[in-house]
């Protein structure tokens, strides 16, 4: 098990990088709901935020590349606009324990 943050380093609607064992994952929190995925783009497979944390669009309902704008759902991970639209970014088990964000093991 891996401590990602506290639940309160990731407040409702916003997104958080991490580095585990050398690679990048982020969380969402939506509707205290936490998804947490590898942080590559399924289209070029390059990280898909400009500035660190910023992984949404600008209503917090959607994940975005700042590559190429392809927009993700934050639920499933499911392209829904861009150039690998009905490709999927990896997701990574996660669940609330205690008081942290936790996953089960380094991401593959």
């Amino acid at each position: 098990m891996i401590r990602l943050c506290h639940l309160s380093e990731l407040p409702d609607g916003e997104s958080r990088g991490f580095l585990i064992d050398d690679r990048p994952v982020f969380a969402v929190n939506s509707q205290q709901r936490i998804h947490v995925y590898h942080n590559r783009c399924p289209h070029l497979g390059i990280e898909l935020e400009w500035v660190q944390d910023q992984f949404l669009n600008e209503d917090a309902t959607l994940i975005q590349c700042s590559t190429h704008g392809a927009l993700f759902t934050i639920d499933d991970g499911l392209c829904v606009a861009g150039p690998c639209q009905g490709e999927h970014l990896e997701a990574i088990p996660a669940r609330i324990e205690g008081e942290y964000i936790v996953i089960e093991g380094p991401p593959e």
